[in-house]
């Protein structure tokens, strides 16, 4: 197991504490290294089952701002759980590309998400 690696899965074991503030620190740690960790945190939100820890990692993989996390938040905006939908319209303001754009657009278009839908800040979901 490389450093970058345990270092990810030690982040990931605090972000499940009960703790809060061990929770905040461990996204905290990811927080400041997303793009480097992007494949391991698309495969973690693809894994989880806790909603607050996959709004938490939709966030950290758009704070990756990679092109290559725009599939995660895209599948995410026909999500029937708001706050998933929320961050993912926010993610793709983040990446704020063509495609993210593009795929914001569609998505008022389509009705899925409201024509204003700007999300207000909020705060992460607790666990």
């Amino acid at each position: 197991m490389t450093p970058r690696h345990k270092e990810f899965r030690e982040a990931m074991r605090l972000m499940r504490r009960h703790n809060p503030q061990l929770r905040e620190d461990g996204f905290q740690l990811l927080l400041l290294h997303a793009g480097e960790h992007l494949d391991d945190l698309i495969e973690e939100f693809e894994q989880e089952q806790n909603q607050g820890l996959r709004c938490w990692l939709l966030e950290l993989i758009a704070e990756a701002q990679s092109p290559n996390a725009l599939s995660v938040p895209a599948a995410e905006l026909d999500n029937q759980d708001i706050s998933l939908r929320d961050w993912a319209v926010r993610g793709l303001q983040r990446l704020n590309s063509h495609e993210a754009r593009t795929l914001l657009w569609q998505a008022r278009a389509n009705g899925t998400i409201p024509e204003d839908e700007h999300p207000p800040r909020q705060t992460r979901p607790k666990n």
